[in-house]
């Protein structure tokens, strides 16, 4: 378990972090959409869950990356 700690906690590469932010993005989007204050259709609803989920793997994911300066 402490490995993982060190890894998020660990400088992550250039490319992980745009991946780490477009997940981001898009749980945010998901989020609003899923707490509008009007009544949407049930799919986007369904879609902006699905999308969460998406972006938050896709960011705890991207922030475990790590650059391997030991070679």
């Amino acid at each position: 378990m402490s490995n993982v700690v060190k890894r998020m906690q660990s400088p992550t590469p250039k490319f992980f972090k745009k991946v780490r932010n477009i997940g981001l993005t898009l749980a945010a989007i998901s989020a609003s959409i899923m707490a509008a204050p009007v009544a949407l259709p049930a799919v986007l609803v369904k879609i902006a869950g699905y999308l969460a989920v998406a972006g938050t793997v896709a960011s705890t994911v991207s922030q475990t990356a790590v650059t391997d300066e030991s070679e």
